[in-house]
């Protein structure tokens, strides 16, 4: 017998360990009331385990070294010889045991709920529990140390304790039996103690009923432990309980003794056990424990322990022999014979759930090492026979397990298989019964929509669902994730992983035959959709962990057995789903895929080409597009896991998509254009990351693998101009606004122009990104939004702008500027003309469409040639954050500021040039709005944003190089044929746009009058049309009309600009005025006159100035007004201008203006006093009052034109014209008096 493979001296020196551990420590014995903050420890410091109890009496050390040293010993309240007690009083002292057995259980009866009581009947049971331990171990300590081995008999004379030492073996084995009869089944103790296990241990004070539980586990455990001790002491021969067989005739020995008492402890066990299944749910077998408290479980490590160690030593039964005879009895009740002592009262509804439960719990005790520490490495022994027989009970037909039960079934099997490794019976087993049921759906009603997770959309989530039973899981939680199928499934990929790693034969061979002979004609075509589900993952499993191809390449002459006309579409799309799950294997494992991509890509061409021919059948075109949907798909989900995209995934992009893409629609277009994007950039990564490996030598694991990459890699880039591009580029100028990921998509394939230009179609060679860019970037036909989101991908790419420096492509800035205005000027192109409520639709894509130039605006701003525009211009950053009109006018206004700002003649000239580059045919982007007269924001927008551009960059467009423009702009803008029709009412929206916008015009074009060198004159002329056409459509009724507003030339007319700018502006607009609205029919006043006569008013105020275009222009019709027309509001705003006008003459006296302010008065008086004599006094009182002086100088002209008027008259002196005359004298002092004076002189 050998005790232990440990060698001798690490033996003694764990002892020496162990006894200098132990020194004044506790006596073993079980407590569950341990801190659980105890190092980490599973049990407490003096359990069997922890103490080193267990490992000393399976290595033949002392039981107790430091214990029982003294002479003598203190047990039961009596003192006894150490060395001899236990010879002389063997009966005695058990009998004493017996009594503190019987004085606890009377205790146990005493106990009451009185608080008081607690503490002391704690302390009286701990002392009774106490002695009883004491004394058990002490029996173990005197056989160990005292008990003489047998010796050879011989015929000499005995001593009478010689004698009484040879019988004490026997002795013991008869109390031994006494005691465990005393004692009884665990099963049997009255339910009151039994309740004892749930007591909560944190209070440290116990009731009696505690103590006396725990004593029975004590007592159980220590009879056996003294029994092995007496064997091994014995030398292993059998020990005869002569009395006993004497008395009853009953064969008793200590071999049957040891036996028996493990039989029924594990009985007790087992009845513990099925008392805590009764309250778990099939759900949380797995987590829920099978003993009810730790002392149990250290009893079952015990048990383990000292059975499998007495086993290997001789051929005594073992752990697992002993409980599945338990368990048999359990399920075989009609066979008393097999029946043990005291087990009749177990009852178990459900043995075969309970055995399966029980004995994955046990087996993961196996985990403890004999000091109670858990050693996961540690060597375990199988119960595989016995489970294989749970298995069959489990899937048996007759049986007829629910799939509740069969997945707590599954799931302790494969926990067993964690446990113990490789079992192919297993398998055969669990696929006999699977194999026919794979049309079951294998789901548990009461679970709901929880028990439907298996359900895979996608081949990406099919392959990742079968991966999980691939890898470690956490399998407590299968139970509601996983169904029975995929738990043995889960069982299959372990059994196939674990024996091909720790053997090197891989377990397929051996099984494959059995897997593949349940699948016939007949068979495949029985199963349903759930049972092709079901085929699927199990294939994919074995995929996975087997011979990939082998079984790929049976599954499709498998497939072929299905009759093509009874597939429905569904299950087309779970094949097809399946095939890719398979392909993502090969790209897992870096294999090919050519053969199966082609034939997909094959079944997909032929599909697309009915989704093309029936684009206008709903029903069939959906049903359709859940396989095409299915194939895009699976084909994304390949390009994105592929690593190097080196296995033939061009197979996958084959001419379907050019039937494809046409017939798409809404959702499906968005789809198949997402799925282009991803390709794309991830063709560009890939290429990217493979060429960069090769510019700097990195080895690959295969060193040819770059290269064959990089073929595959022009193979895809080929596969994608040539099926998808042409689409793209159809689709830049529909009817409809394009997806914004047509943009998106677009911009990839610039990108990938970049990257692999060679590949590119032949009718954008040579330099594919600069044909690229002028079909979707540049180009005044394409959508702004698309053109918007196109650029917005590719402004600040710098290997672009690398790639057109390159090419001296120096326009690349100017005509991305020039989008950008455009995408700006033609934000409103898509919307109603009509003013009706814009829908949300309309709302949602209006503020998409305005983030889109947001951003754009933003990257604009960081182009090299607009940031130095800017930065000249002194603009700050915050215009970037604006919203894009505002940010355009800003742009506006820099390049003029700047322009102004260049001093040389070349400089000037190149800026020029730039600007017109800026614009392009910026009337050629608004012509849409004025083509319907709307919407009303776009023509707002028109009108503002080349207004703008008038008055900024007026010394620009006032070059030779830029007055064409001008003149285009006033032909389209202001002055077009409609406006010219006087007959005709302009639309009030276009009208709107035009009074709000007017003001920049006319102060752009004054200043262009002003320095234009060849075409003033016509500039002058179109000026004067402008303000004709407009000052009287602006022109309100009557001065005090609601809702008037400014007018627009009035804003013009104040408005800070320069000195020559504001002088041409004004005289052209008076000289309008007058020609226009101020000529009398007659003696008729001209319409609206107040109106007009108020406008001047206006201007005058405002300026704070009187020019002598106002004198020669404007007021010989004022005077004219206050003579004619008798109109109050008339007379009081011609007065008012006639005031302002001399005195804004005074403050300039003695200049040019107060002689035209003489001049323009000494004709009024010769036109109009012969007349209106008395009228023209009365307003030259009103002006002698405001200048003397300047009356006073027309004194002859006055006198000369009253002598005239009497003579034409020949009545002689007119008295009432003279005395008149003469109170307009009075108010000009000296000189007033003189004229008088010669008047009465000549009357006189």
């Amino acid at each position: 017998f050998v005790a232990s493979s440990t060698p001798s001296f690490l033996t003694e020196s764990l002892e020496m360990a162990m006894e200098v551990e132990n020194e004044n420590s506790k006596l073993p014995c079980f407590s569950c009331a341990f801190d659980n903050q105890n190092g980490g420890r599973s049990f407490s410091a003096e359990s069997y385990l922890t103490s080193g109890s267990l490992k000393r009496v399976l290595l033949r050390l002392d039981p107790s070294p430091n214990d029982y040293e003294e002479d003598v010993v203190e047990m039961f309240g009596f003192q006894w010889v150490t060395e001899m007690a236990l010879v002389e009083s063997c009966g005695l002292l058990f009998g004493l045991l017996r009594q503190q057995i019987y004085r606890l259980e009377n205790l146990v009866q005493m106990s009451s709920s009185d608080f008081g009581q607690a503490a002391n009947l704690h302390a009286e049971a701990e002392s009774i529990r106490h002695q009883c331990i004491k004394f058990l171990h002490y029996v173990k300590v005197f056989i160990f140390r005292y008990l003489e081995p047998p010796k050879v008999e011989n015929d000499g004379m005995l001593h009478p304790y010689e004698e009484l030492e040879a019988q004490l073996p026997s002795v013991l084995v008869e109390e031994l039996h006494a005691l465990t009869m005393h004692m009884g089944h665990l099963c049997e103790l009255p339910s009151s103690v039994l309740s004892a296990f749930t007591v909560q241990h944190q209070a440290k004070v116990f009731p009696p009923a505690w103590h006396l539980l725990h004593l029975h586990l004590d007592v159980k455990w220590l009879v056996l432990e003294v029994l092995h001790v007496l064997g091994e002491k014995m030398m292993r021969q059998v020990v005869y309980a002569n009395h006993f067989i004497n008395l009853t005739g009953e064969n008793l020995t200590s071999i049957s003794l040891f036996e028996t008492h493990c039989g029924n402890l594990v009985s007790d066990l087992i009845s513990l056990s099925i008392n805590k299944y009764i309250k778990v749910r099939p759900s949380e077998a797995l987590t829920s424990h099978h003993y009810p408290c730790t002392c149990v479980k250290e009893l079952w490590i015990l048990l383990i322990q000292l059975l499998d160690h007495r086993n290997k030593g001789s051929h005594t039964e073992y752990f697992w022999s002993l409980v599945n005879k338990t368990l048999k009895n359990i399920f075989e009740r009609s066979s008393s014979s097999e029946r043990m002592s005291g087990f009749e009262t177990i009852q178990c509804k459900d043995p075969l759930s309970f055995s399966w439960w029980v004995i994955t719990h046990l087996a993961s005790l196996y985990q403890f090492d004999r000091n109670g520490n858990l050693d996961e490495k540690k060597q375990k022994e199988s119960n595989w026979k016995f489970v294989e027989e749970l298995l069959k009970k489990s899937t048996d037909a007759q049986t007829g397990v629910l799939e509740e039960h069969l997945r707590m079934h599954l799931q302790c099997c494969l926990t067993l298989c964690s446990f113990w490794g490789l079992n192919l019976s297993i398998i055969t087993i669990l696929w006999d019964y699977y194999s026919k049921n794979l049309n079951s759906c294998f789901t548990i009603p009461w679970l709901g929509l929880k028990d439907l997770v298996n359900i895979s959309k996608t081949s990406l989530s099919m392959l990742e669902l079968v991966k999980s039973c691939c890898c470690e899981q956490q399998i407590p939680t299968l139970y509601k994730s996983s169904n029975s199928y995929f738990i043995f499934l889960s069982i299959l990929a372990r059994m196939m992983k674990e024996e091909a790693e720790n053997s090197g034969v891989h377990p397929w061979k051996q099984i494959k035959g059995r897997i593949y002979s349940k699948f016939h004609r007949r068979r495949m075509q029985e199963l349903t959709e759930v049972g092709l589900q079901n085929f699927f993952n199990l294939f994919l499993v074995l995929a996975i962990v087997a011979e990939t191809e082998d079984i790929v390449s049976r599954v499709l002459d498998l497939l072929d057995f299905l009759t093509p006309s009874s597939i429905t579409v569904s299950q087309r799309a779970l094949i097809w789903r399946s095939h890719f799950a398979f392909l993502l294997i090969y790209v897992e494992k870096n294999m090919d895929i050519s053969v199966l991509a082609e034939k997909l890509s094959n079944a997909f061409h032929e599909k697309a080409k009915e989704f093309l021919v029936n684009k206008n059948d709903y029903t069939q075109k959906h049903s359709l597009w859940t396989l095409l949907s299915t194939y895009i798909d699976g084909v994304q989900e390949v390009f994105e896991t592929s690593c190097y995209l080196s296995l033939s995934e061009e197979k996958l992009l084959n001419d379907g998509f050019t039937m494809l893409l046409p017939a798409c629609r809404g959702a499906e277009l968005s789809m198949v254009l997402n799925f282009l994007q991803v390709v794309l950039a991830r063709l560009r990564s890939v290429h990217k990351r493979v060429s960069q490996g090769l510019q700097l030598g990195n080895p690959a694991p295969d060193a040819q693998l770059p290269l064959v990459a990089k073929e595959h890699h022009l193979a895809v880039a080929s596969a994608l101009w040539r099926n998808f591009f042409p689409y793209l580029k159809s689709q830049r100028m529909s009817q409809m606004p394009p997806s914004p990921q047509l943009a998106d998509a677009a911009a990839g394939f610039t990108l990938l122009a970049l990257d692999i230009p060679s590949k590119a179609l032949s009718d954008l060679q040579p330099q594919p990104v600069l044909s690229m860019m002028q079909l979707f970037g540049w180009d005044d036909m394409v959508w702004p939004q698309l053109v918007s989101r196109y650029l917005s991908h590719l402004i600040q790419n710098s290997a672009l702008c690398e790639a057109f420096s390159s090419m001296g492509y120096t326009s690349y800035e100017a005509l991305t500027v020039r989008s950008w205005f455009r995408c700006i000027l033609q934000m409103f192109i898509d919307q109603p003309t009509g003013m009706l409520a814009k829908t949300d639709a309309e709302r949602t894509v209006g503020k998409s469409y305005m983030e889109q130039l947001t951003e754009m605006t933003r990257l604009v701003f960081k182009l090299p040639e607009v940031e130095n525009i800017l930065s000249k211009a002194h603009v700050e950053e915050s215009v970037f954050k604006q919203d894009p009109k505002n940010a355009l006018v800003q742009f506006i206004k820099a390049v003029g500021r700047t322009y102004s700002g260049l001093q040389t003649l070349p400089e000037k000239s190149a800026m020029v040039a730039k600007t017109l580059e800026y614009l392009g045919d910026v009337l050629k982007y608004v012509k849409p709005y004025l083509k319907v007269k709307g919407p009303p924001e776009g023509l707002q927008l028109t009108y503002w944003i080349i207004g703008c551009l008038v008055k900024f960059w007026a010394p620009i467009l006032a070059t030779s190089k830029a007055q064409q423009l001008v003149f285009r702009i006033v032909d389209c803008l202001l002055l077009p044929h409609s406006v010219l029709q006087q007959d005709k009412e302009l639309p009030v929206a276009l009208l709107s746009a035009i009074q709000e916008s007017l003001p920049l015009y006319l102060q752009g074009l004054s200043f262009i009058c002003c320095q234009s060198q060849t075409q003033g004159a016509y500039l002058n002329q179109l000026l004067g049309s402008i303000i004709q056409q407009y000052f009287g459509r602006f022109l309100p009724s009557s001065p005090t009309a609601p809702g008037a507003g400014q007018h627009p030339m009035l804003t013009a007319l104040c408005s800070s600009i320069t000195a020559p700018q504001m002088l041409r502006l004004r005289k052209t607009t008076l000289h309008v005025i007058n020609e226009n609205y101020l000529q009398f029919k007659g003696n008729a006043p001209p319409p609206r006159l107040a109106s007009v006569l108020a406008f001047i008013l206006e201007v005058l105020q405002r300026t704070q100035s009187t020019e002598l275009c106002d004198i020669s222009l404007v007021l010989p019709a004022v005077l004219k007004c206050m003579v004619l027309v008798n109109e109050l509001q008339v007379k009081k705003i011609s007065t008012d201008i006639v005031q302002y006008m001399v005195e804004g003459c005074q403050a300039g006296s003695g200049g040019e203006r107060a002689t035209q302010l003489t001049s323009v008065f000494r004709q009024f008086i010769q036109d109009y006093t012969a007349v209106y004599d008395h009228r023209v006094f009365s307003i030259l009182e009103t002006v002698a009052v405001l200048d003397q002086t300047l009356v006073t100088s027309l004194i002859p002209t006055i006198t000369q034109s009253l002598k005239d008027s009497e003579h034409k008259q020949g009545l002689g002196r007119n008295a009432a014209q003279r005395e008149a005359y003469k109170r307009l004298l009075s108010y000009l002092a000296e000189a007033g008096q003189n004229e008088i004076q010669k008047l009465e002189n000549e009357t006189g």
